[in-house]
């Protein structure tokens, strides 16, 4: 276990953040000792580079792609900002009409990707947000359909950090083939700890990796980029990172970051069939609860389950399992304690009679790879009698 067993804590929240991987905290032990800076010519500094480049070259290995289309960042919100912004300041010092520029992004994104888009009609470009189906899914037809001449981006995300629905990034590319102009984003979220993230196969220009939610160290990411995409830097500053991020780059995080990439990919097909038992298990249980909807059923990551419970509020039932040793959460971290209402869950649409509380009472709970039966029997139970509690 990675907690302590006298703590007799259930950490069901591997959605908001995950324990650094043993692997990747050995090689950050490792590696700790070198401190030079990375740019620098003396020997530390050669070291420190050889320590980034050897992290670079294993995260490209993972994606299949070539080690200098990875730019370090310091976390997914930066990377989404550089991806999106940066295409947009790109475009602007190329003396691109800005407001004649159109924009495509899925309504249901992480606040990072939903805020850029938000600068993005600020500066003037123009947006479509699109709505996926009942179940959280984009098909290739409802992109097509909002993609214009003018288009230049379209940002979806692979799959969600809330109700865990995964998209068909391979069938939407090929979509996209007839209009060779689009570039293609995607914020990856959890989903190389569970699906292949090669790159060429997807069929993505831009790719946002999160440490922080794949078992590696927090303060460092990395953003895929395609040789189709041209960006500018969004900070000032140095010329590290293709100049494209300036700011002394740390090499034992990425270190950390590369073998935790590593050790996923080791572990993604044992763990898609485990964590997938527990999933399967886990709704079985609290769909017992009268009245309960699943968010997000079809095409889902094995490690997250989304549901509401009817006349009970979120909130209320995370802080009493927190009481009783469970940690939740009732959606992205981002947004916890900010509206009740999700907004993944709300594009979802009511099932009758639902009546408008499926969006505010929503529950994740989300695992990984210390989770066992034991944690989601025991998590399942206890929800069960606090929702029996609450309706007596």
């Amino acid at each position: 276990m990675w907690f302590s067993p006298a703590q007799k804590r259930i950490y069901l929240d591997y959605a908001g953040g995950t324990p650094v991987h043993p692997s990747a905290l050995s090689v950050m032990r490792r590696k700790s000792s070198v401190f030079g800076n990375p740019g620098a010519i003396h020997n530390d500094g050669v070291i420190a580079a050889s320590i980034l480049n050897e992290a670079r070259r294993t995260i490209a290995g993972e994606l299949a792609c070539k080690p200098r289309e990875i730019v370090f960042t310091s976390g997914g919100t930066e990377s989404n900002n550089l991806a999106i912004l940066g295409l947009a300041r790109r475009l602007m010092l190329a003396n691109t009409s800005f407001e004649e520029t159109h924009w495509v992004i899925s309504s249901i994104e992480h606040p990072s990707v939903l805020e850029c888009f938000s600068e993005i009609e600020r500066l003037g470009g123009v947006v479509t947000h699109i709505d996926p189906d009942e179940h959280g899914l984009f098909k290739p037809d409802t992109v097509l359909s909002a993609i214009r001449k003018n288009t230049v981006l379209l940002s979806i995300g692979w799959a969600n950090g809330e109700i865990g629905t995964v998209q068909s990034l391979r069938d939407i590319s090929h979509a996209l083939r007839a209009h060779p102009h689009v570039l293609f984003h995607t914020d990856a979220g959890q989903a190389p700890l569970y699906l292949a993230p090669h790159v060429h196969t997807l069929g993505v220009d831009m790719m946002t990796l999160d440490s922080g939610k794949l078992c590696g160290p927090r303060g460092i990411a990395a953003l895929y980029i395609s040789n189709r995409v041209e960006l500018a830097p969004i900070m000032l500053g140095g010329g590290q990172e293709r100049e494209l991020r300036p700011g002394t780059e740390n090499p034992t995080l990425a270190a950390g970051f590369a073998e935790a990439l590593r050790a996923g990919g080791r572990e993604r097909e044992g763990e898609m069939r485990r964590l997938g038992a527990l999933h399967k298990l886990f709704l079985e249980m609290v769909t017992q609860i009268p009245g309960s909807v699943v968010n997000g059923e079809k095409r889902v990551l094995p490690n997250i389950a989304n549901i509401s419970i009817p006349d009970i509020q979120s909130e209320y039932v995370t802080l009493a399992l927190d009481a009783r040793g469970f940690f939740i959460s009732t959606k992205s971290a981002c947004r916890e304690g900010n509206n009740r209402r999700s907004h993944v869950v709300e594009a979802l649409g009511e099932i009758p009679p639902a009546g408008g509380w499926r969006a505010e009472n929503t529950l994740r709970f989300s695992f990984g790879r210390d989770t066992t039966e034991r944690d989601v029997r025991a998590a399942a139970e206890e929800l069960k009698k606090i929702a029996a509690q609450k309706s007596a």
